[in-house]
């Protein structure tokens, strides 16, 4: 008989975590300081699964869900204006820094 665990599925976990809008906008800076385009449309989802799924996401971007959906995919590539819808609805805030 396979034993039951106490502890949440790290998914689960996370997604907890990012409904904190402070955690969640950490978690995507750390995801863009990585660069890695994948990397950070999954960090996109995980945050819009967090802050209501991605229905809600969806309505509050003023973008179809199939649209967020697909630009949010492993292969998506959404265009900088929905990039920037997304994260109005998300509350997250885009500020550039000098890297130097």
């Amino acid at each position: 008989m396979k034993k039951e665990s106490k502890t949440k599925d790290y998914h689960e976990f996370l997604v907890e975590s990012l409904k904190d809008p402070e955690e969640a906008a950490e978690y995507l800076n750390v995801a863009l300081e990585e660069g890695d385009e994948k990397m950070i449309l999954k960090a996109l989802r995980n945050v819009a699964e967090a802050a209501g799924g991605m229905g809600e996401v969806a309505k509050k971007a003023h973008l179809s869900r199939m649209t967020l959906y697909r630009a949010l995919s492993k292969n998506g590539n959404p265009e900088f204006s929905s990039f920037l819808e997304i994260l109005k609805a998300l509350k997250i805030k885009l500020i550039f820094k000098s890297a130097a």
